[in-house]
């Protein structure tokens, strides 16, 4: 039943609709319709001097031309589309033209999806196509899609709403062939990624959603309640600690393709839900996981586009090793002239202050180092850069530096001005790591909703024993906003959050439609 004000080409198909029925014809038959051949690949292997191939295709009508007896239409299917002839004496043989005049001509439209029967032939203006010599009506569309419409060259009408195109996906990505790329490149940038782990000998695991602590992150997160157990579980904001534990546990090296939630602002690089990849490996430093890593994105930038070099508006990026390396240190020093080394909580607040970085009294040096950073230097760094070296209270989670115990090991890899990376030398010592959770708790008390509250389950495995382990963490929804080149988060995002649809919003697809003659 509709939800909405029927439009006038709305009502037209759904009487059209019942007009099939009334033929004894059914508009959504259950049998299976067995495809043979798609668009692409048929386009392909065609040959003028081989004998003509017989196919069975399947997919929507998306144009037609009615010419008395014989007509044209474009069909589109997974691959990309066709075009099919259609003969009204080879569609209905003998004295029975219902079906090309009545079904065909009158109750098809543009949005169908129908079953075709025939041989592939060249027609006399060069074009591939495929003769029908049977036509079946596989689903009636009741809707009709926006038509992009051409006039001396150029696309008008299309359908081009990022609110409509967001919300609507399903439309988005049957008008707009570009869309379907970028998805189909992002499920080839988590393929080439999960091969590369696995050719590495690491382990791809599960860990849980619903978690009683949110850890492993600085972030706010969602809130729920278990009824059975009548507690408040939170959705995960990280994985993080979890596959630490399975390091614990024996495993040398563990991934996981993690669906995060965090309950934070929206923007062109973020969203409430994303995914992230982490992995940690025994027995490695963050120096091993920064040649790790660049490798890794090499082969994703190869196997995905063929080339270590991405378009990205006015930045051509190179994927190809080696990045450089940057102290924190030294980048903020290079950007602002300010040395942050040995500055108090103070002085790095009032220099933030006097330079335009909004600031508040809740943030201790890590979060004001991290605005510092953020504002003045982060957008500098658009070939992919190593920033290393991280001082000690930004990073609750990491081994104190090798040589400087106010420093941690850790790198945040960025690329176009983003982070796009984050990577430890994980801290170890379950010591350490309680004193770090109470700092992180300190900062709470002060008004920090982001401060990591204490996790005992995960002090406890600690101090079980934890082997040298490095571990990193890359948010694969901004990998593919670069792999692809799109300068926002939703466009490489199949369903991204919206806000609720307006009450009698026209939230339908504009209602455009071709004639049918």
């Amino acid at each position: 039943m509709a939800n909405h004000e029927l439009s006038e080409q709305e009502i037209v198909r759904r009487n059209s609709l019942k007009a099939l029925r009334d033929m004894g014809l059914e508009p959504y038959p259950a049998a299976e319709f067995p495809v043979t051949g798609h668009s692409a690949e048929i386009k392909e292997n065609f040959n003028d001097d081989a004998e003509a191939r017989q196919v069975s295709i399947a997919g929507r009508v998306m144009s037609r031309r009615i010419m008395g007896k014989a007509s044209f239409m474009e069909l589109q299917d997974s691959e990309g589309r066709i075009q099919v002839y259609v003969s009204r004496d080879d569609l209905c043989p003998g004295e029975d033209k219902e079906m090309y005049n009545t079904v065909f001509k009158k109750l098809l439209d543009i949005g169908d999806f129908v079953g075709i029967t025939g041989e592939v032939f060249r027609t006399k203006t060069g074009e591939i196509s495929v003769h029908a010599r049977s036509l079946t009506l596989l689903s009636k569309s009741l809707r009709p899609l926006p038509i992009v419409k051409m006039k001396d060259g150029v696309a008008y009408d299309a359908f081009t709403d990022p609110e409509l195109r967001y919300r609507q996906r399903y439309v988005d990505l049957v008008v707009n062939p570009g869309v379907r790329d970028i998805f189909i490149k992002r499920t080839k940038m988590f393929n080439s990624m999960r091969q590369y782990f696995n050719e590495h000998g690491f382990l791809e695991v599960e860990t849980p959603v619903l978690q009683a602590i949110p850890g492993g992150a600085a972030a706010r997160p969602f809130i729920t309640h278990h009824n059975a157990l009548d507690i408040p579980l939170y959705l995960r904001i990280a994985n993080e600690l979890y596959l630490k534990r399975l390091i614990v546990g024996g495993f040398e090296g563990v991934y996981e393709f993690s669906r995060n939630f965090r309950n934070e602002g929206m923007d062109r690089t973020h969203n409430p839900e994303f995914t992230c990849m982490e992995i940690y490996v025994s027995y490695k430093d963050y120096k091993w996981m920064m040649n790790f890593t660049e490798k890794m994105l090499e082969k994703i930038a190869l196997d995905v586009n063929g080339t270590t070099k991405v378009q990205f508006g006015d930045h051509e990026i190179d994927f190809k090793p080696p990045y450089p390396r940057v102290t924190m240190r030294d980048a903020i020093l290079e950007h602002t002239g300010f040395d942050i080394n040995g500055k108090s909580e103070e002085e790095l607040r009032d220099f933030a202050r006097n330079n335009g970085i909004e600031v508040d009294n809740t943030m201790g040096k890590g979060k004001l180092i991290d605005e510092i950073f953020g504002e003045k230097c982060e957008g500098k760094y658009i070939q992919p850069t190593f920033i290393i070296d991280y001082p000690v209270e930004m990073s609750p989670l990491t081994k104190r530096h090798r040589e400087n115990p106010e420093l941690t090991e850790r790198f945040e890899l960025m690329v176009n001005g983003k982070e796009l990376a984050n990577a430890y030398s994980e801290l170890n010592d379950p010591i350490d790591q309680y004193e770090r959770f109470v700092e992180q708790m300190k900062l709470a008390d002060k008004g920090d909703d982001e401060a990591m509250v204490i996790d005992s389950d995960f002090i406890r495995a600690l101090e079980y024993g934890m082997p040298p382990t490095s571990g990193m963490g890359i948010g694969m929804d901004r990998l593919a906003m670069l792999i692809t080149g799109q300068s926002t988060i939703q466009e490489v995002l199949l369903f991204p959050q919206m806000r609720p649809e307006k009450k009698q919003q026209s939230a339908d697809a504009p209602q455009e439609e071709t004639p049918k003659a």
